[in-house]
């Protein structure tokens, strides 16, 4: 017994050192094929190399913009990305609880979800003015959807057979929800959060594309006019990196709340 535990525990220390080793080497080839771009004459205009890229990030903080630009752009991401959440969860359990809400909600979900965010952001700044405000309306939008949707999948998916089960047994419908229900939808729910927060980055220059005074997309879309790459493509990688922190965080806590979900090992 003891020999089989130390070669599972063997095994999973072995995957986890190949893990790192596939990471550096994409990594690797990924500064490779960064450095290509930056020296073939069609990219290398798109493409600085990466220690001038790199070499940015003091020039932006002495110009005072790094920090002022990653807080604004933050708080409406957090902002619009935490209202997308609290008002995605009631729709989405309402929609896969009660068919009537389901038929006259999911029609207009998946009509506004088709269409960019960019195509609506005159309209809102038109109805709401410019600033902060439209930001955080456009992201709340874009990320209320895919979380929505999500989480109704689902919630509607759940095997009925506990459900059941459950009536049989004599439990109303608040008892089915908190004792069924919550537990089986978690999974879909976390899954939901990672890719709302995913969709509240991807929709960031969008959202300040509204009259914003400071920003991460706010201030690519400057660089971008004043032909200023180097600055530009620094930025791009940071939300990037905010992307992939945040993914990394919602995964530690998808595998603490749902470890008792059998998984394939791939």
């Amino acid at each position: 017994m003891g020999e089989k535990s130390s070669l599972k525990k063997g095994g999973k220390q072995s995957g986890k050192m190949m893990s790192r080793v596939w990471l550096l080497i994409s990594f690797a080839v990924a500064i490779g094929l960064w450095t290509l771009l930056s020296v073939l004459p069609q990219t290398a205009r798109s493409f600085p190399n990466i220690i001038v890229t790199l070499g940015q990030i003091p020039v932006v903080i002495e110009r005072g913009i790094l920090w002022k630009d990653l807080s604004s752009s933050l708080i409406s991401v957090g902002a619009g990305y935490a209202l997308g959440f609290v008002i995605a969860l009631p729709v989405a359990i309402l929609m896969a609880w009660y068919k009537p809400v389901r038929n006259i909600i999911e029609p207009w979900i998946q009509f506004i979800r088709n269409i960019p965010p960019l195509a609506y952001v005159p309209l809102i700044v038109i109805a709401a003015g410019v600033g902060r405000k439209p930001q955080i309306i456009v992201i709340t939008i874009a990320t209320f959807l895919i979380m929505c949707i999500t989480m109704y999948q689902g919630i509607i998916n759940i095997d009925e057979t506990l459900i059941k089960a459950a009536r049989v047994l004599g439990a109303r419908d608040k008892d089915i929800f908190i004792r069924v229900l919550a537990p089986a939808s978690l999974p879909f729910v976390l899954t939901a959060i990672r890719l709302g927060a995913s969709v509240a980055l991807t929709t960031l220059i969008a959202a300040e594309s509204t009259g914003a005074f400071a920003g991460l997309g706010m201030r690519i879309r400057s660089f971008n006019n004043n032909f200023e790459t180097a600055p530009m493509l620094l930025y791009i990688i940071i939300i990037g990196v905010i992307g992939i922190t945040v993914e990394k965080i919602i995964k530690l806590l998808e595998r603490k709340l749902t470890g008792w979900q059998e998984k394939r090992e791939i």
